[in-house]
């Protein structure tokens, strides 16, 4: 991650199961900022999700998956069939919103991450030659 002047902030490796840290600005070297991340993005990079419903909006294709006490809503964009945006929760509250912007169902173009139970949102944006 860097910031819009392209200062490095933090560099990490991350899986669905594993955390790497490889750089971090001193000023968010702090447990909770690196637990934080670690955790959004293992949310994020789940690779499985075992549809227990589906339901419909004007929108949407909604997905809903429960795995222990955690549940994934999915939003499939009806016209591209995108992955447009995941809702995690635990204990029926609502904890991280996922919304994406893409072209291909590959890769993100840009994605926001923002909690629920705290004040935080991250933005990523995908960094193009022409930028």
């Amino acid at each position: 991650m860097t910031s819009d002047f392209g200062n490095k902030l933090i560099d990490f490796e991350i899986s669905e199961n594993s955390f790497k840290l490889n750089y971090v600005l001193p000023d968010l070297d702090k447990k909770i900022v690196i637990n934080f991340l670690k955790n959004d993005f293992q949310q994020l990079l789940k690779q499985k999700y075992p549809v227990s419903e589906s339901f419909e909006n004007n929108n949407a294709k909604i997905y809903l998956s429960k795995i222990d006490k955690k549940a994934y809503y999915l939003f499939f964009n009806k016209e591209n069939g995108l992955l447009h945006q995941i809702i995690y929760t635990k204990n029926n509250k609502e904890k991280i919103d996922f919304t994406f912007d893409a072209k291909k169902h590959i890769f993100a173009d840009s994605l926001n991450l923002q909690h629920k139970d705290f004040k935080i949102n991250i933005k990523l944006f995908q960094i193009t030659e022409t930028e």
